[in-house]
């Protein structure tokens, strides 16, 4: 250790890793947990969070530190992979530390950004399980999902065929669903174009109910933000029946327990309310829990998996979805205020290729090769896009936390490149770190970690951008303004009537507001880089998560279902037939 990253792929580094990998035993020895506080599936494990919180809930909580970005290039500019080289530095500092991170998605695993286990020495492992389903939480969300839409066309065919004595007696009660208003989808966890927009029911009417109707990946469904920000298993299970799948004909919501599925999709979800155990290539603890897609759920590792930590850990790690502008947003104004839980500290990953594309560099294309502006020095350019990375300081210092930067070095960045992004950064009062974690593991996130033991002792402020009883529109506004810099909002007339209908009714009083736009941008157009100027945020729609509670003004042209590129991962995964062992994972 630490492997070389240069000659090895991260499959390979992974599959060393894992022969020294603690077994879930050794792990219940390492950490201390009871016996039945570990729950073994294979060579990993998951924790039984209840039990462990009942022991340790008079146990003060340990450190808790934020994981977050500057905009991003098309390629990542590597959170995970930082999350896992504070983890490492800090155990290299001899500290009890922690974290927890999102599950990836089948879509990007098998498409052109790959999983999202880190890279290089600050991988987390096994990566095959990480990568490949783990423990099964995403199925369980698929099936759980899709099972709620089997009920919904199955009522809507039964409702379609038979009159109000013959649905009496089969027990049930004629709901009158609008097929023009189903809100929900069915969900597959692949990239898959080809089922955004689809007809069902084609057929005789033993066939379903003929209408139009939708697939979204599976990290997008409501579920997935349920299990982000649910408690315990009580808190999972109320907020499954209120779940608004379809509206009847007079535009009343028509919910999960409507249709009584709610407790069967209780049944299926009921595992993945506890975390996975999984490790860093140095064998440091890392939970992993909840799932990605921070651009319109709340794309953020669980507050139960955050839990669990503060009270195991000295120092706990979590991770936030894309940049401060979504994900630290998020984060900030809606986790933390559900969780009760301040952050100590946020990161805030920034590579100089980033930067240089945010100063006017040339267009980043994901499967093509760099141009070659990004592999040589231009502080020109670096200089032009470090007003990227400012503003994403300001965004987290309005919490009243004062962040760290960490530079992500990448080979091709030069001393003075970094010379100038560290002085600029040091100008704004927030602390600077070069991280070669992608090189060294912990050895070279030391200078990272020792930054983040500083900014841990300092005092925090903290306080949300808007009170929680101030209406959608204005909370809107002040999102656009404040966060994203824009100039003002503007609301199609169909999104400013459905505003207005939640600020009026009570029932939506103390909904979250989760924005949805482009995670490419501080505006809604992906193509502005660095901080555009002289733009108003569009809502175009507000989406509406019942047993979430979240309310969704979407600004731009979000999908739920993303597209495979022409060059996906898959054509490069294969399994060795002698062994078996996967191999093409990144």
């Amino acid at each position: 250790m630490p492997y070389d990253p240069t000659k090895m792929k991260d499959w390979q580094i992974a599959e060393e890793a894992e022969k020294t990998m603690p077994t879930p035993e050794e792990w219940r020895e390492k950490l201390g947990l009871e016996k039945d506080e570990i729950i073994p599936y294979g060579r990993i494990a998951k924790l039984d969070f209840l039990k462990i919180m009942n022991r340790l809930k008079d146990r003060p909580n340990g450190k808790f530190i934020e994981v977050t970005a500057i905009t991003p290039t098309p390629l990542g500019e590597g959170k995970t992979t930082t999350t896992m080289g504070i983890i490492e530095g800090l155990g290299k500092r001899g500290k009890n530390v922690g974290g927890c991170i999102r599950q990836p998605s089948g879509g990007p695993t098998m498409n052109i950004k790959g999983t999202a286990a880190g890279g290089g020495n600050a991988l987390l492992i096994p990566m095959t399980e990480f990568s490949l389903g783990l423990t099964g939480d995403i199925n369980d969300i698929t099936n759980a999902h899709n099972l709620a839409m089997v009920a919904l066309t199955a009522r809507m065919q039964h409702e379609a065929n038979y009159d109000d004595e013959e649905l009496a007696k089969r027990n049930l009660k004629r709901l009158d669903i609008d097929p023009k208003r189903v809100e929900m989808g069915w969900v597959i966890d692949f990239a898959a174009q080809a089922l955004r927009n689809i007809i069902i029911g084609i057929g005789g009417k033993k066939d379903g109910f003929m209408m139009a109707s939708k697939f979204g990946i599976s990290v997008s469904s409501e579920l997935m933000a349920i299990l982000s920000i649910a408690t315990d298993l009580k808190d999972l299970r109320e907020r499954l029946g209120k779940i608004i799948v379809a509206y009847d004909k007079k535009g009343n919501p028509v919910t999960t327990a409507d249709l009584e599925v709610d407790g069967a999709m209780a049944a299926w979800m009921r595992n993945t309310i506890n975390p996975t155990l999984c490790c860093t290539v140095e064998h440091q603890p890392c939970l992993v829990h909840a799932g990605p897609f921070a651009n319109i759920a709340v794309g953020q590792s669980s507050i139960i998996g955050d839990r669990v930590g503060l009270k195991m850990w000295d120092y706990h790690v979590t991770e936030s979805g894309f940049a401060a502008d979504i994900g630290f947003e998020k984060f900030w104004n809606v986790k933390c205020r559900l969780s009760g839980l301040v952050p100590n500290v946020s990161v805030i990953v920034a590579t100089i290729r980033a930067l240089k594309m945010h100063g006017g560099g040339p267009k980043v294309v994901p499967g093509r090769p760099l141009p070659e502006e990004y592999t040589k020095e231009n502080l020109e350019l670096v200089e032009k896009g470090i007003e990227n990375l400012l503003h994403h300081i300001n965004i987290v210092k309005k919490s009243g936390v004062n962040p760290v930067v960490c530079i992500n070095s990448f080979y091709t960045d030069t001393e003075e490149e970094i010379k100038l992004v560290r002085r600029l950064v040091e100008q704004t009062g927030a602390r600077c770190a070069v991280s070669e974690h992608w090189l060294k593991g912990g050895e070279g996130a030391l200078e990272l970690a020792d930054a983040v033991i500083d900014a841990c002792n300092d005092p925090v402020d903290f306080k949300y951008l808007y009170p929680l009883d101030m209406p959608l529109r204005q909370r809107v506004e002040i999102i656009a303004k404040e966060v994203y810099g824009a100039d003002g909002v503007s609301w199609t007339p169909q999104a400013e009537e459905k505003a207005k209908m939640f600020e009026s009714d009570p029932a939506y009083r103390d909904f979250q507001t989760m924005m949805v736009k482009t995670h490419l941008s501080l505006s809604h157009d992906p193509t502005l880089k660095g901080v555009p100027k002289g733009w108003v945020l569009p809502i175009r729609d507000v989406l509406v998560y019942g047993g979430a509670k979240f309310l969704c003004p979407v600004a731009g042209d979000i999908s739920l279902m993303p597209g495979t590129g022409s060059d996906p991962a898959f054509r490069r995964i294969d399994i060795d037939v002698n062994t078996g062992k996967v191999m093409g994972l990144f």
